[in-house]
């Protein structure tokens, strides 16, 4: 075999190396700027809780330990880590605006409150804008731990050191949307987890 040959071999892996290592560098850019989608709508939703709060806390004033546990959760969210920690902290905090709003439902001149009626309708429109950008960010992980676990990307992901990715879910109690209905009048007192927001 002729150097020339030799060369011409080694090139070409070079090359295959080369396309395989930007495919899943590409691939992880878009794992990472998912989980940015999902971090900016999370950080709309924790700039939107104090807000709401406080429009209970006006008409609901001996619910301190609620509104206590709805700042802890929020907190936790916002200080969590990694995506399995942040998924944890969310659906943590999910299940105490669920509290929140089932104590709204006690409080006929809350429900009617311009203020809390806007800041509600806000949070339904980011809780659905983090559904999505959830969806979106558990496809590009699918995508990206499937990369590299196939052939030959495994060998360019085990050599660069991919790794893979923890998707960002929702616990059983978490997968419904918060949903409030404000249309009766009196309230019952129990929040409702099931359907979607209004």
């Amino acid at each position: 075999m002729s150097i020339e040959v030799v060369l011409v071999i080694l090139a070409a892996l070079a090359i295959v190396v080369i396309l395989l290592y930007n495919r899943l560098v590409v691939m992880r850019t878009r794992v990472n700027n998912a989980w940015s989608q999902i971090d900016v709508q999370l950080r709309r939703r924790y700039d939107l809780i104090p807000n709401l709060v406080e429009a209970v806390k006006g008409y609901a004033t001996h619910e301190k330990k609620l509104f206590l546990e709805v700042t802890e959760a929020r907190s936790r969210a916002v200080s969590a880590g990694a995506v399995g920690e942040q998924a944890e902290a969310e659906n943590m905090l999910t299940g105490t605006l669920r509290s929140l709003f089932a104590v709204a439902e006690n409080y006929p001149d809350l429900k009617a409150n311009q203020n809390f009626m806007m800041l509600q309708e806000e949070l339904s429109g980011t809780e659905s804008k983090i559904a999505f950008a959830r969806q979106f960010y558990n496809d590009t992980v699918m995508n990206f731990n499937a990369g590299i676990q196939t052939f030959p990307n495994s060998v360019i992901a085990g050599i660069f050191a991919f790794k893979k990715r923890d998707y960002f879910e929702a616990d059983e109690s978490s997968k419904e949307p918060v949903r409030i209905d404000f249309g009766s009048s009196g309230g019952t007192g129990t929040g409702d987890s099931g359907g979607s927001p209004k």
